[in-house]
């Protein structure tokens, strides 16, 4: 019987998805660099959105076989042709008659192709290349991941994970609860018969053996060589598979001198950072510190969006930092990173104290520390670096696991994010502008 089987469905809503996946993997260069460069211009509100990227169309094309112009037999037949003979050149056509992908008279060219990146796709592609540096320490407490290992037999199951030594095994002790003929005492009774009946000594005794062996092969054959019962498989279970947990402690400072300028610049690196780790690692946990004159952990909401304000201590945080790692991440299970943003200023007998924790308490937990100086475009004009920058540039250079970057604008802000957690950047951290 044959069966024909007709789809009426409508098309789902994605139905190109293969498709567009694979224009995705064959154009990533271009729409990487289309994306780094749409990104730059984006606000922080619009990060999470799709985005409207134009690449090149010239490397879209894919290569095709074409007949060559040169070699070969060729016989053309022309209709309606007054003005060439063999040999003439045909001049190219000028204005805006013809096809094709060449350049007009004008100088104007083909468009670029434009298309539209989904939330998700712009996201993949804007954070493929970045990473936590150094996520090395693992802890089974808290994890997603299983991996399968064996959990005894089972007595049914896949025939791929069927385990012939237990199956033999098991039919071993039953042919030998049984105690069905072994094929050694068969073979043996078998020669005996075949003797006596060559010689024809003793009738009596052959009779014997005959009965026997009708006997033997019988019950041979109502215990079988490998029963049902026997049958045993491998069993699996999935168990908990160590994955690495990371804490990152995000220290701002929200002091009279940071102006709403300067807390938006380094609210918006914060949200970036955030938004990176929540959809890149599912195991990382985030504090929020805010400090003046004191510190202290709050929530998201306080730390985005509270105005408290005050004076300047940036021991403060680091204070507070070491407290809550005390508490609650203890550095031989946890990743510990810090990403610090700051104006500069601080109270000038607090440096030679900042300086000392850094240096003494915070970077020897650390995986990496990040330290963000906002400020306004004309900060920069007399050349001049901030205290808190100076103090800061001093435990910088002897100090692997510290990285120091500076943003004026909001257009900084990627570059300054990508530049502090690309894979390039790991082994490379140091003070910097």
């Amino acid at each position: 019987m044959r069966m024909n089987i007709i789809d009426r469905r409508l098309n789902p809503k994605g139905k190109s998805l293969a498709n567009r996946q694979r224009f995705l993997r064959r154009a990533r260069q271009q729409i990487l660099r289309a994306v780094r460069e749409a990104s730059g211009d984006r606000s922080i509100t619009d990060i999470a959105s799709g985005e409207r990227v134009s690449i090149p169309s010239d490397g879209l094309r894919e290569p095709a076989f074409r007949r060559s112009g040169e070699g070969g037999v060729r016989d053309y037949v022309v209709p309606g042709n007054k003005e060439y003979v063999e040999g003439d050149l045909i001049p190219r056509p000028q204005g805006e008659g013809g096809g094709g992908s060449g350049g007009s008279g004008d100088g104007e060219g083909e468009d670029d192709f434009r298309f539209l990146l989904s939330k998700d796709e712009f996201l993949d592609i804007f954070l493929d290349d970045l990473e936590l540096p150094d996520l090395v320490k693992t802890n089974i407490n808290r994890t997603e991941s299983h991996s399968l290992a064996r959990a005894g037999y089972s007595v049914s199951g896949s025939p791929a994970n069927l385990n012939l030594v237990r199956t033999m095994r098991n039919s071993l002790s039953r042919r030998i609860a049984l105690k069905r003929p072994r094929p050694d005492d068969i073979a043996e009774l078998e020669a005996e018969i075949r003797r006596l009946e060559e010689s024809g000594d003793d009738p009596e005794r052959l009779s014997e053996l005959r009965v026997d062996f009708d006997r033997m092969m019988a019950r041979s054959k109502r215990i079988p060589y490998i029963d049902p019962l026997d049958v045993r498989y491998s069993r699996f279970e999935p168990v908990p598979k160590p994955v690495t947990q990371a804490v990152m402690f995000c220290l701002m400072d929200v002091s009279g001198s940071m102006t709403e300028h300067m807390k938006d610049l380094a609210k918006r690196f914060y949200m970036l950072l955030y938004l990176f780790l929540t959809r890149r690692y599912h195991h990382v946990e985030i504090v929020f510190i805010r400090h003046t004159h004191e510190a202290k952990e709050v929530d998201e909401d306080t730390f985005f969006y509270s105005t408290e304000t005050g004076g300047t201590v940036v021991s403060t945080a680091l204070t507070e930092m070491k407290r809550v790692v005390d508490e609650r991440y203890p550095t031989s299970d946890w990743n510990i990173y810090a990403a610090q943003a700051s104006d500069g200023d601080n109270t000038s007998s607090d440096n030679a104290r900042a300086a000392e924790m850094l240096a003494g308490l915070i970077l020897p937990l650390c995986q990496y520390f990040a330290y963000i100086e906002v400020g306004a475009e004309y900060k920069d004009w007399l050349g001049r670096e901030t205290d808190l920058w100076r103090t800061y540039k001093s435990v910088a250079r002897v100090a692997p696991n510290m990285a120091m970057r500076k943003v004026r604008v909001r257009s900084q802000i990627f570059p300054v994010f990508r530049d502090l957690f690309s894979k390039e950047r790991v082994g490379n951290a140091g003070g910097g502008a």
